[in-house]
C-alpha cells in the first residue's frame, strides 16, 4: 500500500470552495481504486494549512489513477473548482507507506 499525503497552502477566505474541491476528490479517489482518508482543515484561529491523505494498493494503481488527470471530465470538473476559486495557493505531495497496527515490520519481510 502507498499513501499520498498532500500538504496544502489554502486561501482561508475560500475555505468553502476548498471543502467542495475536497469532497469531489474524495469521491473520485474512492471511485478509481483508492481509499480516501479525508481532508484535514484548520480548526482554530487563522490558518492557511490543510492536509489530505489517500491510499492506493500500489504505486502502479496510483499511476493508473493519475493518468486520468486532464482527460476524464470528472477530474477536469474537480480541478475547475480549485482553479476558478483560487482556494489552493500551492501544494506538496509526498508518498509514504503506512505502519498500521498488526502490520509486519519491513525488516521481517525483506528477502
Amino acid at each position: 500500500m502507498i499513501t499520498c499525503v498532500v500538504q496544502y497552502v489554502i486561501d482561508p477566505a475560500e475555505i468553502e470552495a476548498f471543502e467542495r474541491f475536497g469532497r469531489r476528490w474524495m469521491e473520485l479517489v474512492d471511485r478509481h481504486g483508492g481509499k480516501h482518508h479525508g481532508y484535514f482543515l484548520p480548526a482554530e484561529g487563522a490558518s492557511d494549512k490543510a492536509l489530505a491523505l489517500f491510499s492506493f494498493p500500489s504505486l502502479a494503481a496510483y499511476e493508473e489513477y493519475r493518468a486520468l488527470f486532464g482527460k476524464d471530465p470528472d477530474f477536469i470538473e474537480a480541478d475547475t473548482i480549485r482553479d476558478e476559486s483560487g482556494c489552493v495557493l500551492r501544494y506538496e505531495r509526498t508518498f509514504m507507506r503506512p505502519l498500521l497496527p498488526g502490520s509486519p515490520s519491513q525488516a521481517s519481510t525483506a528477502p
